[in-house]
């Protein structure tokens, strides 16, 4: 099957963004994908921040980008868009690392009010970076997720529906999606 990439975009440990992506690495590993997690905070902040392209951790994300067949980006939202530290690593990718992958946007906030964060936000820069298919995105309310005192979490049925659903389109994408050399 193919290799996924799944990003946390979430600077917190305790993100409920990262254990949401954790908890749908599992389906998709369930399915015969090679899952690969990356949570960007474990980045180095002065490789991030001060852009050093050549930063072991950076090389190593750059090379993670390139071997996925498919990505899993999951992000907080912040101020109606996605997190600084997901910008910051997507500043430092090469401008078509996505070229030939079927991308799955995710997010994760307080209110409905950022539910088009994805769209408007997320979406147009995975869109530039040369995705070949970015299936339907799905945002999660914080409240959907119960984190319990071992670390796992349980997802509220409707938010289970629909997660399961765009996870499925996800992985049938991945079947589908035609391979595209990368722009140089």
């Amino acid at each position: 099957m193919a290799t996924v990439l799944s990003v946390s975009g979430s600077p917190s440990a305790s993100s409920r963004t990262g254990r949401l992506l954790r908890h749908l690495d599992q389906r998709l590993a369930a399915q015969g994908h090679e899952v690969i997690p990356l949570d960007v905070r474990t980045i180095p902040a002065e490789a991030l921040l001060g852009a050093d392209f050549r930063h072991p951790a950076i090389v190593e994300a750059t090379d993670l980008f390139a071997r996925a067949d498919g990505v899993v980006v999951g992000t907080p939202v912040y101020k109606a868009s996605y997190s600084g530290v997901l910008k910051a690593l997507l500043d430092l990718l090469p401008q078509y690392a996505l070229t030939g992958k079927a991308v799955l946007p995710l997010a994760t906030g307080g209110s409905t009010a950022h539910v088009l964060a994805i769209d408007y936000a997320l979406r147009p820069v995975l869109n530039s970076m040369g995705a070949a298919h970015i299936t339907q995105g799905w945002f999660t309310l914080d409240k959907d997720i119960a984190v319990h005192e071992d670390g796992t979490i349980t997802v509220a049925p409707a938010a289970t529906e629909a997660l399961t659903q765009v996870v499925d389109q996800f992985s049938a994408a991945l079947g589908r999606t035609p391979y595209l050399a990368a722009a140089s």
